[in-house]
C-alpha cells in the first residue's frame, strides 16, 4: 500500500508540473509591458509602437501600431477591460497614452520633453488611481499621479520627490519596480551603483548585487504587507545567481537569500497564490512553491515580464520578438 501511495504521489507531481505554452511569436516588437485583466483579456506593449491584445485567453492576438508613435518604446501598460488601457512610452520625449476603443485610437494624456526624462513603470490601485515613476532628474526620482483612470496626470510637488544616490536609478525592465502597498501607498526598488527599497517614509538598503550600472533590483512583488520578494542581478551576466533574489517576511526590515535561488538574472517577479511565485529573465523562468525559499527552473525560454490575471488565475509571459507565453499544467 505504501509503495502504491508513493507511486501515485510521483505520478501526480510529474503530471502537475508547470510549463510554458508559447501563444505568439515573430511579431516585430520587444515586449516589456503586460497587463492580464482576467483569464480572457490580455494586453501587451513594446517597442516600435506596438500593442497586442487577446480576448480569448491568448489563443489569438490582434496587433496595432500606434499612429504617430511608431518609434516609441511602450514599456508598460495597464488595461482595465477589452476597451480601456493606458500605455507608457519611456523617453525622447516621455509619453502616456490612453484608449477607450480597444486600441483603435489613442489620446495623448501626458508628455514631458525635459532633458533626462525617462519613465520606468506605472502602477494602479484601481481603475481610477495610479502612479508613474521615472529616473532621477537633478538627483530626485520623478513621480506623477492620476486620479481619473489615466485621463490626466499631475506631477507631485518637487519637494516630495524621493532623493536618489549617485548612480542610482530604476530599470524599465518589466513595469514592476513599483507596486501598490495597501490601499494608500506604493513602494519601489532601484538599482545601479546603489539598490534600495523606498516604502512610505522609509528607505531600506537592499542586500542584492549592486555597484555597476547593470546591477541591482529590477522587480518587486508583494504577497501582503509583510512578505516581499525582490529580484534582479546583473543583466550583463544573465546566468549568475549571485545575490539575484532576496526575501523579506517582516515588511522589508530584514532580508534573506533563498536556499535555492532563481537560475540567473531576473527582470520580473510575480506572486501567484498561496506560497507560489514566478520569476523570469534572459535565460528562463523559475517557479517557487514555498514563498521563494527554493526555485525550480521550468523553462529556458527568455522572457522580460510575467503577470498574473488581476481577476483570475492565468499567468502570462512576454519578451523579445513578440514572444508571449502562458503558464499551464503539464
Amino acid at each position: 500500500m505504501k509503495n502504491i501511495f508513493l507511486l501515485l504521489v510521483l505520478i501526480c507531481s510529474n503530471s502537475c508540473a508547470q510549463q510554458i505554452k508559447i501563444v505568439n511569436t515573430g511579431t516585430k516588437t520587444s515586449i516589456r509591458g503586460l497587463s492580464v485583466v482576467n483569464d480572457k483579456i490580455i494586453w501587451v506593449s513594446g517597442s516600435n509602437g506596438m500593442i497586442g491584445k487577446s480576448i480569448d485567453s491568448g489563443d489569438t492576438w490582434k496587433w496595432i501600431q500606434v499612429k504617430d508613435f511608431e518609434k516609441t518604446d511602450f514599456r508598460d501598460i495597464e488595461a482595465f477591460d477589452k476597451n480601456i488601457a493606458v500605455i507608457m512610452g519611456v523617453d525622447a520625449p516621455a509619453y502616456i497614452l490612453r484608449t477607450i476603443d480597444g486600441g483603435q485610437t489613442w489620446k495623448l494624456v501626458f508628455e514631458d520633453k525635459q532633458k533626462g526624462m525617462f519613465l520606468d513603470a506605472m502602477e494602479f490601485w484601481n481603475e481610477q488611481s495610479g502612479i508613474v515613476i521615472g529616473d532621477p532628474i537633478n538627483g530626485k526620482f520623478f513621480i506623477a499621479r492620476t486620479f481619473n483612470g489615466g485621463n490626466s496626470w499631475q506631477n507631485i510637488p518637487e519637494n516630495k520627490y524621493p532623493a536618489a544616490d549617485s548612480g542610482e536609478a530604476c530599470f524599465a525592465a518589466s513595469g514592476t519596480n513599483i507596486r501598490k502597498f495597501g490601499n494608500d501607498a506604493a513602494c519601489f526598488v532601484t538599482g545601479g551603483l546603489h539598490s534600495r527599497l523606498f516604502i512610505k517614509d522609509k528607505i531600506i538598503d537592499l542586500p542584492i548585487v549592486q555597484g555597476k550600472e547593470t546591477t541591482g533590483a529590477n522587480s518587486i512583488a508583494i504577497k501582503n504587507k509583510k512578505i516581499f520578494i525582490v529580484v534582479g542581478g546583473d543583466f550583463n551576466t544573465p546566468d549568475s545567481t549571485y545575490k539575484n533574489c532576496i526575501i523579506s517576511n517582516d515588511g522589508g526590515n530584514i532580508w534573506t537569500s533563498p536556499l535555492t535561488p532563481p537560475n540567473g538574472y531576473r527582470s520580473c517577479v510575480e506572486y501567484i497564490d498561496k506560497k507560489q511565485w514566478v520569476t523570469c529573465g534572459i535565460n528562463g523562468v523559475d517557479i517557487s512553491n514555498d514563498d521563494g525559499q527554493t526555485w525550480k527552473w521550468i523553462s529556458k525560454v527568455s522572457f522580460n515580464v510575467c503577470r498574473k490575471a488581476k481577476k483570475g488565475k492565468s499567468v502570462f509571459f512576454a519578451g523579445g520578438k513578440g514572444l508571449i507565453g502562458k503558464l499551464i499544467e503539464r
